[in-house]
């Protein structure tokens, strides 16, 4: 990071040295200037706003020269010198900076069309060569173009005089901006005079103290923005990975803000002493862009899983296959009888109850595979005596896969072909074992994770995943999906974040704590998480409730919403606190207006719902 330079004793050596004019200055005001370049260049150093730093340069150079006018001019990457601040006292002009009025004159471009540099214009001379222009009268000066000044004369009944344009350098010699003063006014007399040859320097000396610091500053807002959108950029990449979680990351970050604005604003106990500066408003937007990073890590056929025995694709197509097969085999059973001379009508009655029996089974094994709320006992009974039925294998199935597959299947040995084997397994090569570190598998690990780590990362056993009680997923996978908290707070803090945003990790990582301490990854209660982990834990739940582009479920109304949140905060999951103020506050109405469908938004009684304290 390039330093800001702030003229010291050894600077102002270093400017006595380069122009002889400084010499001449008498030292009582020399000292005077000395110390005002000093002050100057201290708060210029201090300012980190942009915007207040370049109209703290302008009036800075426009006090120092008397001046009764001017503006900075930054230059762009299309080789353009763009208004930054306009100023002309008399005229009672001024725009840019922290006014909050826009400049509306065009930028001036360095070049012409022809690619040849626009030296008529006395600012772009300036900065195409790095030189200092002093004009004592611009209407006569024929020197440069000043056709455009005495039109902005006749329109306004001004009389531009002085001009003096100094390039804006910083420390590797390239031309930033220029610094344009207008009209420099005698003390005494207020008579418009030129700016002499004492006070040049002395601006000079002032551009280059600014233009590091205005370049300093620039860098930074420049990494600031690079940064901004690289996690938006990530954020966006985690809701395009599945429709399951589309906009998702982009809108959590949105009502977290607008809740924490509330908080702030809220005059009451517990938040009435809660309030956020610049730094750590940053931070905390930082914080809820970041909150889901750690999904990139999260397979998509684990998120998006539909079925119990999907994966990249749904295996029962490869179950519906081996109840063909086994239908063809009693078809193949009945005939081989027939031709030995057994009962064709009683054998083909036998193949008619057989066939439908299977249709039957094939149906069973297909609606369990959906999933559901609830899987009985007794479906689990049946649909393991139906994984008994044999099927005959007659092809090597160690044969063009994935060596990783067949790492798999070699834990036990072949079988001897042709060979029976049952409808449905959980056979050794269906499991995966862990191959990468788990971070939370460690009691001692240094994130201070406390999750319950299944034995194996995957287990896609057909009778294993059928048998799933609840749902579509198995223990393995929900694990999967809530360690996208666990990556997200080992990817942030392995981030080198400066002191102003050290706290990202925990912000981004406590959204799913709960006030109980039962949530994860780290069993916090509410005590031990910040309130804007508990605000983003809120923001979290109600964009999920509310979401309307979630393929698996249809778009909840507020008050189902509000309700389900409510028995959250029963359940002490959710800040009783934070949820009456989310309510109180309108914070939830203000979310809705902008991003539910109509016909999401009912009426709610929030006094309903309001927490008993």
């Amino acid at each position: 990071m390039v330093k800001l330079v702030v003229a010291d004793v050894v600077g102002f050596a270093f400017l006595l040295g380069r122009d002889s004019t400084l010499r001449r200055i008498q030292m009582s005001s020399e000292q005077a200037s000395f110390k005002r370049l000093i002050d100057i260049g201290i708060a210029l150093s201090a300012e980190k706003d942009t915007n207040r730093l370049m109209e703290r340069i302008l009036l800075e150079a426009k006090d120092m020269g008397n001046a009764d006018g001017g503006t900075l001019y930054i230059r762009t990457k299309n080789d353009e010198l763009k208004f930054e601040i306009v100023r002309t006292d008399s005229l009672d002009i001024a725009q840019g900076g922290t006014t909050g009025i826009e400049v509306t004159l065009p930028p001036v471009a360095m070049y012409d069309e022809n690619n040849q540099p626009n030296n008529q214009n006395n600012v772009t001379y300036s900065a195409l060569t790095g030189k200092t222009i002093n004009i004592a009268d611009a209407y006569d000066s024929d020197e440069f173009d000043f056709s455009g000044t005495k039109k902005f004369d006749e329109g306004t009944g001004y009389r531009s005089k002085s001009l003096l344009s100094v390039p804006l350098k910083n420390n590797v010699n390239d031309v930033i901006g220029v610094l344009q003063l207008l009209n420099s006014q005698d003390p005494e007399t207020g008579e418009v005079v030129p700016f002499s040859a004492e006070i040049q320097p002395l601006i000079e000396a002032l551009a280059s103290q600014a233009a590091v610091a205005l370049d300093n500053a620039i860098l930074i807002e420049s990494q600031k923005n690079l940064l901004e959108s690289f996690i938006e950029l990530m954020a966006s990449a985690v809701d395009a990975k599945s429709p399951y979680t589309g906009g998702h990351c982009q809108r959590v970050p949105e009502l977290t803000e607008m809740l924490t604005r509330a908080v702030c604003g809220w005059q009451e106990a517990p938040f009435a002493d809660f309030d956020l500066n610049e730094e750590e408003w940053y931070e905390l937007h930082i914080g809820a862009w970041l909150h889901d990073c750690g999904k990139v890590t999260t397979p998509e056929y684990v998120v998006d899983k539909a079925t119990k025995l999907e994966t990249i694709t749904d295996r029962i197509h490869e179950i519906r296959t081996r109840f063909e097969v086994i239908k063809r085999e009693a078809v193949i059973a009945c005939q081989e009888k027939i031709i030995e001379g057994g009962d064709a009508d009683e054998l083909r009655k036998e193949l008619e109850g057989r066939l439908a029996q299977i249709d039957d089974d094939y149906s069973f094994i297909a609606n369990c595979n959906v999933g559901g709320e609830f899987m009985a006992d007794e479906l689990v009974e049946r649909m393991q005596q139906i994984a008994k039925t044999k099927w005959t294998r007659t092809l090597d199935d160690r044969i063009g896969i994935a060596r990783e597959e067949l790492d798999r299947k070699k834990r036990e040995p072949a079988r001897e072909l042709p060979c029976e084997e049952d409808l449905l397994a959980d056979r050794v090569d269906h499991i995966f074992e862990h191959d990468t570190l788990v971070h939370s598998a460690d009691p001692d690990n240094r994130y201070g994770f406390k999750v319950d780590v299944p034995e194996h990362k995957f287990n896609k056993g057909e009778i294993y995943n059928l048998s799933i009680s609840r749902g579509t997923l198995t223990a393995e996978e929900r694990f999967k999906i809530n360690d996208h908290i666990v990556q997200t707070i080992v990817m942030l803090e392995s981030l080198p974040f400066p002191k102003h945003l050290e706290q990202i990790p925990e912000i981004a990582g406590g959204h799913h704590e709960k006030m109980d301490g039962t949530g994860y990854p780290k069993r916090l209660n509410g005590s031990q998480m910040s309130i804007p982990a508990r605000i983003m834990a809120i923001a979290d739940v109600f964009e999920a409730l509310t979401a309307a582009d979630r393929p698996y479920k249809s778009a909840k109304t507020l008050t189902a919403s509000i309700k389900i949140m409510s028995f959250m905060v029963k359940d002490a999951h959710l800040d009783g606190d934070l949820f009456r103020l989310f309510l109180e506050s309108g914070v939830y109405m203000e979310y809705a207006e902008k991003y539910l469908l109509p016909s999401q938004i009912d009426d709610v009684n929030i006094a309903d719902y309001l927490p008993v304290n």
